[in-house]
């Protein structure tokens, strides 16, 4: 099952518009290498879920990951063959909001070497550019 929340207030978003760079989340946190992105996208829960599972093979047990994005946004289409007008469509699935910058996956605990190809695969699991970066110590 791809990720979702639990609840919403809304159940149809608008689309809104991507502009740039992120602010928050686009420093390593918790692991010791991350996945970030270089461009603006909308990643959807089953691609998130794609990249979970290519990291969780390849860490294995030794070492550990999360996961710094979250599917928030609802994106509605209409049914194919529909006439134009008669109002929005349906929730067709959820996605995560992606600037430049954000970090979408961490994994530590496990080699420089091993971290990389964990990493690798989840970037190919992306509809965009990636980069692995690696933790800097924070000033604050």
């Amino acid at each position: 099952m791809a990720l979702m929340p639990k609840r919403s207030t809304y159940r149809k978003e608008q689309r809104g518009v991507v502009k740039g760079n992120a602010t928050r989340g686009n420093y390593v946190a918790f692991g010791d290498s991350g996945l970030q992105s270089l461009d603006a996208a909308w990643i959807t829960g089953q691609q998130i879920e794609a990249a979970r599972i290519a990291i969780s093979r390849a860490v294995g047990r030794t070492g550990r990951y999360w996961i710094r994005i979250f599917p928030h946004k609802p994106v509605t289409a209409k049914p194919l063959e529909v006439r134009m007008g008669v109002g929005k469509g349906e929730p067709e699935y959820w996605c995560a909001v992606v600037k430049p910058g954000t970090v979408l996956f961490e994994v530590g605990g496990i080699p420089k070497a091993m971290a990389r190809a964990a990493l690798y695969k989840a970037a190919n699991k992306m509809p965009i550019r990636c980069r692995m970066v690696d933790r800097r110590h924070r000033v604050g």
